[in-house]
């Protein structure tokens, strides 16, 4: 059930360049039932700025969730200055997430992340492992002062780090990491920027995957179609990302 909360502050910290952790306490945590899906949080107190900014869930729990996101524009400004024991205006929890049963228990499952994309896969590692998968990170940055959570996911499983410049782990792209995997997956999941899941998708073609959308968005809920796609199908031909996705299966959305 969406839920419109003004949720606690629970903690906030800087974990890389412009990379912010915010830990939300309240009821809303508790509607969560699959990792993939995300919430619009309001910036300030004012009608300044005006729109939501939607934010994908890493972690969820407890009574809690834990956001990850770029401070990079004036709304997610005013987001990381929240303090500890301050509020949060929330709606959510949005969208569909990704689907944790489509990785039999005792097989391999690959995940691959981007940049800010990178988040949503840490609740999804730790669901899969509790399903008894094994998961394979592959997780890509511009430059190392903007790594993040690399020793939160080693603690799940086998994790790799690209860089574009080289500066931490391997140098290039996701996909060339990829490239040199040598092991088979029953399934791979992904977010990212659009470019990259289209080069996951045609690396892993012949494999089950799912794919997690990036887009900008207006209402969140399916009504204002700032997030709509364009898709393969002759039947259906957009979707919206905010409703429908961000999660589809890899050959829904046009790439």
């Amino acid at each position: 059930m969406i839920r419109n909360e003004h949720m606690k502050v629970a903690g906030q910290r800087e974990i890389a360049r412009n990379i912010y952790e915010l830990v939300l306490e309240g009821e809303l945590a508790d509607e969560i039932k699959e990792p993939g899906k995300f919430v619009h949080v309001r910036a300030g107190e004012t009608l300044d700025p005006l729109l939501r900014r939607p934010i994908s869930i890493a972690d969820y729990g407890n009574g809690r969730i834990t956001l990850i996101y770029r401070a990079e524009g004036y709304g997610t400004r005013v987001i990381s200055e929240k303090g500890l024991h301050g509020q949060a205006d929330v709606l959510g929890p949005l969208g569909n997430g990704f689907p944790v049963e489509a990785a039999a228990p005792g097989t391999k499952a690959l995940l691959v992340g981007g940049g800010i994309g990178v988040p949503p896969l840490y609740g999804l590692s730790r669901r899969l492992k509790e399903a008894g998968v094994e998961p394979v990170h592959v997780l890509g940055f511009q430059s190392e002062d903007v790594v993040f959570y690399e020793e939160e996911f080693i603690r799940l499983g086998e994790t790799h780090i690209a860089t574009v410049d080289g500066s931490r782990g391997a140098k290039g792209f996701v996909t060339d990491v990829m490239a040199s995997l040598g092991h088979e997956f029953s399934v791979y999941y992904s977010c990212g920027p659009l470019p990259m899941l289209k080069a996951v998708a045609e690396g892993m073609a012949g494999t089950e995957g799912y794919l997690s959308f990036e887009e900008r968005m207006g209402c969140g809920i399916g009504a204002c179609f700032a997030c709509v796609c364009r898709t393969d199908s002759n039947d259906r031909g957009y979707v919206k990302v905010c409703s429908d996705g961000p999660v589809f299966k890899a050959g829904v959305v046009t790439l």
